[in-house]
């Protein structure tokens, strides 16, 4: 039986409780609570033999190796609640991600504040070309007056008609209907720690619209402070990381240079494990044994070394693997 673990505390992310991360004019993001860190991950990923927390260097490279690998399951271990300020938009944006719980300020019972999102000059942007999801340049001085000074205008307007029906004693849940997706709205969130990685991989790339984009860089400063080992194997392997098509795949190879690529294997700070894994992804073998070189020397060597026995250990059964959630 594993020696229980008492509550972790993270200095870096108590600091950050209960402080308010300002977004765009009105927004902000709170850490309300964390439950779980690093340590957790660690923790859960050994429990099936028993061993308890080994130092930073052996429990970095197990979280890397479960990320890289899909065992998400440890990551479920660790628990985020914020408190999320944002305009209503961004709202909808935010409920598609439905492996969260949420509870957010109601219409029919609160009177809503005068609040609303108002872009600065150069956040009003054209429509894409290309993609025509999004925007995508910066919208000429005059149309990005004209627009903010319309947008302004309408605001006001709105809500002071929101004003006047409750004076006149309309029920709050009919008066709402007119107010525009730029009021803001407030909700307590709470996710864990592999769901919130999802979230921050698509709400962080540059193809998702910038005012979530905002509040996803806040988010993951918050992240980052609860668990810096997962946060870096997500940043290596989800964030930064691209998935590849069989054809695109297939083309890939065709264009590989298996000289070039050997000396520029032996040259990488990689592991000999990530070699061996990546040449198994591009499915090339090479025949100079550059896959088997230690790269910056013995250390690494070492990190392998000291992985291996929680690399069978992570290796749980498919049934006990979670997979990708979706949002």
């Amino acid at each position: 039986m594993m020696p229980g673990m008492a509550r972790i505390s993270v200095p870096e992310a108590d600091a950050l409780l209960d402080k308010e991360f300002p977004v765009l004019d009105h927004g902000f993001v709170r850490l309300v609570d964390y439950l779980g860190g690093d340590a957790r991950i660690v923790q859960a990923a050994r429990v099936s033999y028993g061993e308890g927390t080994k130092t930073v260097r052996e429990d970095r490279a197990l979280i890397d190796y479960l990320l890289r690998n899909r065992h998400t399951s440890p990551f479920e271990q660790v628990i985020f609640t914020f408190h999320v300020k944002m305009p209503i938009f961004v709202a909808r944006q935010w409920i598609r991600h439905r492996t969260a719980r949420l509870n957010e300020i109601s219409g029919r019972y609160s009177v809503m504040r005068d609040e609303f999102y108002l872009p600065r000059p150069f956040e009003v942007r054209t429509q894409g070309r290309r993609n025509r999801q999004v925007g995508e340049e910066v919208a000429s001085e005059d149309v990005g007056a004209r627009a903010i000074q319309a947008l302004r205008a309408d605001q006001e307007t709105v809500y002071q008609h929101y004003e006047a029906f409750l004076e006149d004693g309309v029920a709050r849940e009919l008066a709402r209907i007119n107010l525009p997706l730029s009021l803001y709205t407030e909700m307590y969130w709470q996710i864990d720690l592999n769901n919130l990685f999802h979230f921050l991989r698509l709400r962080l790339d540059w193809h998702a619209q910038y005012e979530i984009r905002a509040y996803g860089d806040a988010m993951a400063t918050m992240v980052r402070a609860v668990c810096p080992l997962a946060f870096e194997a997500f940043e290596e392997h989800e964030l930064h990381g691209r998935t590849l098509s069989g054809s695109e795949l297939e083309v890939l190879r065709q264009a590989l240079d298996p000289d070039r690529l050997a000396a520029a294997l032996e040259a990488s700070p990689l592991r000999t494990s990530r070699r061996r894994e990546l040449l198994e992804k591009l499915g090339v073998a090479l025949d100079n044994g550059a896959a088997d070189g230690d790269g910056n020397g013995a250390g690494n060597r070492a990190g392998d070394e000291a992985a291996a026995p929680d690399r069978a250990a992570a290796a749980s059964p498919p049934e006990d693997v979670g997979g990708p959630s979706e949002s």
